[in-house]
C-alpha cells in the first residue's frame, strides 16, 4: 500500500511541476519568469531523488550548502577506436562539458557518455534523448563499485567461516550471526522446494540471498547507492536463476512443457506457447519484483523528506520526519524480505525443473 502511494505520490509530483514549468514558459510573450520559492524546492527534490536512483560516474557521499559535491572520482572507462580511461574529475566531464580525449570529444549527459564536437553539441530526437554516437561504457560506475566490494566481501567473510570450521565446529564471530540464516536458507527455501537435490544449488541460492541482502542493506545508506534499484542488476540476476533452471531440467520438465501428458491433443497445441512463454514471464517477475519494490521504497522515503522543505511549517517538520522513519523501519524489513523472495522463487523455480513426476511412473506400471 505505502510503495503503491509512493509510486502514485512521485506520478504526480512530477506531472505537476513539469505542467507548471510549461506553463510558466507558454504564457503569452511575456518574458519567461523565474519559479516561484517553493516549485525551485520542488525542482530541487525530484532532481535529488532521480540522481539518488540513478548510477553515476563519481560517488558523491554528501552536498554542501554551496552545492558542492564531496566525495571521490571513479575510473572511466569506454571503447571507441580503441580503448580509453582517465578519472571522473577530470575539466568538465562530470558538468557536461566536452571532454577531449586522443583527439575526439566526449560529453557526459544524464550520466551517459555521448561523442560529440569540441561544443558540446548534442542532438535530440523525437523522444528527447540524445541521437549522438555512444560508445561502449566499460566504466567503474558507483554501483559497479558498490558490486565488487560487496563481492570481496563475501569471498573474505564466508572464507574466513569456513575456515573457522576447520578448528571449530561451535560457530564463533560472524559465524554465530550468519549461521541461522544459511540454515533458515537451506531448511526452509532450498528442502521444501528442490527436495533431496538441494545440495546442488545450495551454493547458488546462498550466493544470491547474500548478495541482494547485503546490497539491500547497504541501499538503505543514504549516500544513493541503488544497485537493486537498478533494473539491469535484477535483470542479470534473473537470468542466472533462468540459466541455472533451464540447463539443470530434466526430461519430465521439457516434456510437461512441450507436450503435455494426459491432456487430449487440441489443448497440447494450445498450452505449448503458453508453457513456453511462462519459461520466460518466470525469470521477468524476479526481475520487475526486486526492481520495483527497492525503487518504489527509496522513492517514497526520499519523497517524504523532500515534502518536509516544500511545506516548511511545524507541522511537516515533525509529522514527516516521523513518517519517514516509520517507512524506514519498513524498508530494513523489505531489505531482507526481498532476498528471501528471490531466493524462494530462484529455488521454486529450480525444483519445478528438476523434481521426478511419479505419478506418471507409477501410471506406467
Amino acid at each position: 500500500m505505502f510503495k503503491k502511494f509512493a509510486v502514485l505520490f512521485y506520478s504526480i509530483f512530477v506531472l505537476n511541476l513539469v505542467s507548471a514549468q510549461h506553463g510558466e514558459a507558454t504564457a503569452g510573450a511575456a518574458p519567461t519568469q523565474e519559479l516561484s520559492e517553493k516549485d525551485k524546492v520542488s525542482k530541487e527534490n525530484k532532481e535529488f531523488i532521480d540522481h539518488h536512483l540513478l548510477d553515476a560516474h563519481d560517488f558523491t557521499l554528501m552536498v554542501d550548502k554551496e552545492g558542492h559535491h564531496i566525495g571521490f572520482p571513479l575510473p572511466v572507462i569506454f571503447y571507441d577506436n580503441g580503448f580509453h580511461a582517465f578519472m571522473s574529475n577530470k575539466e568538465g566531464f562530470m558538468h557536461g562539458e566536452p571532454t577531449e580525449v586522443d583527439g575526439a570529444h566526449y560529453v557526459l549527459h544524464h550520466e551517459k557518455i555521448y561523442k560529440t564536437d569540441a561544443a558540446g553539441t548534442l542532438t535530440l530526437g523525437e523522444d528527447g534523448h540524445p541521437t549522438n554516437e555512444k560508445p561502449l561504457d566499460l566504466s567503474i560506475t558507483k554501483s559497479v563499485l558498490i558490486i565488487l566490494l560487496v563481492a570481496i566481501f563475501m569471498l573474505v567473510l564466508f572464507g574466513g567461516m569456513a575456515k573457522s570450521y576447520k578448528k571449530s565446529v561451535v560457530p564463533s564471530g560472524a559465524a554465530r550471526f550468519l549461521e541461522p540464516l544459511i540454515i533458515f536458507v537451506r531448511d526452509e527455501v532450498a528442502i521444501p522446494n528442490i527436495g533431496h537435490k538441494y545440495k546442488r544449488f545450495m551454493g547458488y541460492l546462498l550466493t544470491v540471498f547474500f548478495f541482494i541482502l547485503f546490497l539491500n542493506v547497504l541501499g538503505l545508506m543514504p549516500f544513493g547507492i541503488n544497485v537493486t534499484g537498478n533494473i539491469t542488476m535484477t535483470f542479470f540476476l534473473a537470468i542466472l536463476t533462468y540459466l541455472i533452471t533451464t540447463f539443470s531440467a530434466n526430461k519430465d520438465y521439457w516434456k510437461h512443457i512441450f507436450w503435455m501428458p494426459g491432456v487430449p491433443v487440441p489443448m497440447k497445441l494450445i498450452m505449448l506457447p503458453i508453457e513456453l512463454l511462462g519459461t520466460i514471464t518466470k525469470p521477468f517477475a524476479l526481475m520487475i519484483r526486486l526492481f520495483a519494490n527497492m525503487t518504489a521504497g527509496h522513492i517514497v522515503v526520499m519523497s517524504l523528506i523532500g515534502l518536509i522543505y516544500v511545506f516548511k511549517n511545524v507541522i511537516a517538520g515533525v509529522a514527516f520526519p516521523f513518517l519517514t522513519l516509520v517507512i524506514y523501519l519498513l524498508e530494513v524489513l523489505v531489505a531482507f524480505l526481498q532476498a528471501y523472495i528471490f531466493t524462494m522463487l530462484s529455488a521454486l523455480f529450480i525444483g519445478m525443473a528438476v523434481q521426478e513426476h511419479e505419478h506418471e511412473h507409477h501410471a506406467a506400471h
